[in-house]
């Protein structure tokens, strides 16, 4: 884990409270303490409880996004289907905010499908799962995903389905993720 760091709040900001996934507003002058600064977002803690800053607000934590996220955020003029690599790299940006771990190497993606449709729109289709069927946190990563899963080029469209089939269990996490939270 990360070492923490706070910082004041500049302005009025949304966030998602964490787990519970309900939006929330940090009022201008809150005190926060990062906790993680994962794909573009941060996980902080407030005087509320834990919250999670999408990278379109982070500018009230007086942070800037890293050169990385901006560059992946641009469409570039594209022709064909998308690059399926490229697509797997945007989701190992994405995280639960009360886990380190990409959602990739936490084995929560079980299938991603690239699908023609007419005109050269392509659609992509990722089930995905969970660490626990009632996290509130849910919709928020799928929307996270979706998210950037768009911002690959040739990607038109995309659908994330949350399933529970089959359950997850820590042996569907990767050796690099296991080392990540110090299991191996």
């Amino acid at each position: 884990m990360s070492k923490t760091e706070e910082r004041i709040i500049s302005r009025d900001c949304q966030a998602t409270a964490v787990p519970s996934g309900e939006m929330v507003t940090l009022p201008k002058g809150s005190k926060v303490n990062i906790t993680h600064r994962l794909g573009g977002n941060f996980t902080v803690i407030w005087d509320y409880g834990m919250a999670r800053i999408d990278r379109e607000n982070v500018d009230a934590l007086g942070e800037e996004l890293p050169t990385s996220v901006v560059q992946n955020s641009l469409k570039i003029e594209h022709q064909g289907p998308p690059d399926e690599s490229a697509i797997w790299e945007e989701l190992k940006t994405v995280f639960d905010p009360e886990i380190p771990v990409n959602i990739v190497d936490l084995g929560l993606v079980y299938s991603l499908n690239i699908e023609e449709k007419e005109n050269e729109n392509y659609n992509v289709n990722v089930k995905m799962t969970l660490t626990a069927p009632g996290c509130g946190m849910g919709p928020v990563i799928a929307e996270d995903a979706k998210s950037k899963m768009r911002d690959v080029p040739g990607v038109t469209e995309v659908d994330v389905e949350l399933v529970w089939d089959p359950p997850w269990n820590q042996d569907m996490i990767s050796e690099e993720g296991k080392m990540q939270l110090g299991l191996i």
